[in-house]
């Protein structure tokens, strides 16, 4: 059904799901083939706002379970059955949906199929190390602002992955490499000001 699809018609049709709650296995459902590529992008979305600490932690740790399976050579996501059980309600579904939609439909009319080594499966294996490196970035991201870069480097990632478009993954990293570099900084202050309180 989706495998011609972009990026934006696959999240309006989740956005569109009838009930007042959605799980996520139904989420699951919706994304199909493209669930790995996805997952990366709804993971990423959450970060490129100034968040509250628990959600990059979150978001982090989720990021990481999906960047091992694809370094393993997964060819579908798994997640825990408490995970798939959990739902969201639709209403917060839509309204992150909307407010990132004019940002990929802009990106989805410059993207376009290219870099295609970058689908081969060592190439997606490497992909999935760099994502779980990106994903640890997360995790010890500067609270509240320092995890904007990441968040909208896995987001690039992710969209890249969607629409097959290798120079959107390069830019992604790009991003990333930024983002990697505040919070090795944010921890080696830490770690610093511990060092001299000690």
């Amino acid at each position: 059904m989706f495998s011609n699809a972009r990026t934006s018609q696959i999240l309006l049709a989740l956005a569109s799901q009838p009930g007042e709650r959605l799980t996520v296995r139904e989420i699951m459902a919706v994304l199909q083939d493209r669930a790995f590529a996805l997952l990366i992008v709804l993971l990423g979305l959450p970060n490129c706002l100034p968040m509250p600490p628990p959600i990059p932690l979150v978001c982090g740790l989720l990021l990481a379970l999906v960047a091992i399976q694809i370094a393993f050579g997964r060819d579908a996501p798994w997640l825990p059955r408490q995970l798939l059980n959990r739902s969201v309600a639709r209403t917060d579904v839509e309204r992150a949906v909307g407010r990132a939609m004019p940002a990929f439909r802009r990106l989805e009319r410059f993207s376009r199929p290219r870099m295609a080594f970058l689908e081969t499966p060592i190439a997606m294996r490497l992909m999935g190390l760099v994502l779980l490196v990106l994903a640890l970035g997360l995790l010890f991201a500067p609270p509240f602002v320092g995890q904007i870069p990441l968040g909208l480097a896995v987001c690039l990632v992710g969209l890249g992955l969607v629409e097959r478009d290798g120079l959107v993954v390069l830019g992604g990293l790009a991003i990333g490499s930024i983002g990697l570099t505040l919070s090795l900084g944010f921890v080696y202050a830490v770690f610093t000001g511990i060092d001299t309180l000690i």
